[in-house]
């Protein structure tokens, strides 16, 4: 088993920046790929950005690419979301996810456990 929580969420302005963590513990021996989701009211869970346990790969999706970096400290078993120009659509419950298979993934279903998210509010 593999816990995981998210912090660092918060209300901010439109163009402010926020940083995620996520943290941790358990089986982390078996941790390869970090994933980060976010699911806005009403909406299906999205995919953010994911990156593989030696940190060579990442994936971002699109509507994130260029504001948005994924990074990781294996050895604190923690990964981050550093959030840049943040805008009123990026409002969401944003949540991390591990990946025991290795591959980045855009697809929620690849992962094998999921923290219980941390609320970014974005107001314009």
């Amino acid at each position: 088993q593999v816990q995981l929580v998210e912090s660092g969420g918060g209300s901010v302005q439109a163009g402010d920046s926020l940083r995620l963590s996520c943290t941790a513990s358990g089986r982390t021996f078996g941790i390869k790929t970090t994933g980060w989701f976010r699911q806005a009211p009403g909406k299906e869970r999205e995919f953010v950005a994911t990156i593989t346990w030696g940190r060579t790969s990442t994936l971002y999706s699109d509507s994130v690419k260029g504001r948005f970096a994924i990074s990781r400290d294996n050895a604190k078993n923690q990964a981050y979301l550093q959030m840049n120009s943040l805008k009123p659509e990026d409002t969401a419950v944003y949540y991390c996810a591990v990946d025991l298979g290795g591959y980045v993934s855009d697809d929620p279903g690849s992962y094998d456990y999921w923290g219980q998210g941390t609320q970014v509010t974005v107001s314009s």
